[in-house]
């Protein structure tokens, strides 16, 4: 695993072992920062459920302002530590050690531009992440909030809870949402 493009392009990154966090594939993030590429420099970006902090720190590469990184695994911090030391972003990472409903209320933007939600595919996080942020003051109109999520997971309940679907990427065995608050909240 490596960053892709960037300031810190070709660095290597750690990723904690085992089966409780998945890496993003090189070519997945390459897919998913070609299509953000325009919204990323001078962003404040957000990585929920961050595991090795690998999309946040391509997201600081890239030219982001700041990126907050989310992760509640002992392990997963410890290589979001050990990555943003070795790409030299520890200035301008802020690293929340706790799940992350409860970090939500930690971020202290006037406006977050990216946020990338990255949960355990088979869990009722992603619902209640997006319940969340949906009520919070800066996830604004101009927030793009992505998803990464199994290809059978069930988002009708967007609209429900003023949130909109503008873009989907499946690949082989996920997808990425694009999810913007809806127009008429």
């Amino acid at each position: 695993m490596r960053v892709i493009a960037g300031s810190a392009r070709r660095l290597k990154l750690v990723a904690p072992y085992g089966l409780d966090t998945r890496p993003t594939q090189d070519i997945i993030k390459e897919t998913l920062f070609n299509i953000i590429q325009a919204d990323v420099p001078g962003s404040i970006f957000l990585d929920l459920c961050a595991g090795s902090g690998a999309i946040g720190i391509e997201a600081l590469s890239r030219g982001a302002k700041r990126a907050y990184f989310v992760e509640n695994g002992r392990e997963a911090c410890a290589c979001i530590q050990k990555n943003l030391h070795t790409t030299h972003f520890e200035e301008e990472a802020v690293l929340l050690k706790q799940d992350a409903l409860s970090a939500l209320r930690h971020i202290h933007e006037k406006e977050v531009d990216l946020i990338y939600v990255d949960p355990p595919y088979e869990s009722q996080t992603v619902h209640d992440i997006l319940n969340a942020l949906a009520a919070e003051k800066y996830v604004t109109d101009n927030t793009l909030i992505i998803v990464e999520s199994s290809l059978d997971t069930d988002f009708s309940y967007l609209g429900d809870i003023g949130l909109e679907l503008v873009r989907e990427k499946d690949y082989k065995a996920n997808r990425h949402l694009f999810i913007r608050r809806a127009l008429n909240n």
